[in-house]
């Protein structure tokens, strides 16, 4: 029969998705400081044009903003995958198993009558 996972391998998974969480909040939390402070410390040095505008103008006005939104969503995009891959494990681990054949439920001998 299949027994529901032990709890030590479900908290096993648990901390291994939250430690994944955390590797992507970290690269986007880094995404998001470039964005916002390296590029307007360095935007002096970055001249040159980008769509016809400075470069540096046009990350401040709406490329950050871009940038911002592109985050977001991808975040919510790989939450989302991460929630329905839990979800799926959740699932087959507490799947009931499956009923034996009608040959398999008889006993020993049982054909032979």
């Amino acid at each position: 029969m299949n027994q529901p996972p032990a709890p030590d391998l479900a908290e096993a998974r648990q901390r291994l998705a939250w430690h994944r969480n955390l590797r992507w909040i970290a690269g986007l939390l880094a995404v998001w400081f470039v964005v916002t402070f390296v590029v307007a410390w360095f935007a002096r040095e970055l001249r040159f044009d980008f769509f016809g505008w400075p470069f540096s103008f046009w990350v401040g006005a709406q490329g950050a903003l871009v940038v911002y939104v592109l985050m977001a969503t991808l975040y919510a995009w790989r939450m989302n995958r991460a929630d329905d891959e839990a979800d799926r494990a959740t699932d087959s681990a507490a799947a009931p198993a499956p009923l034996p054949s009608q040959g398999a439920s008889r006993g020993a001998g049982a054909d032979a009558a």
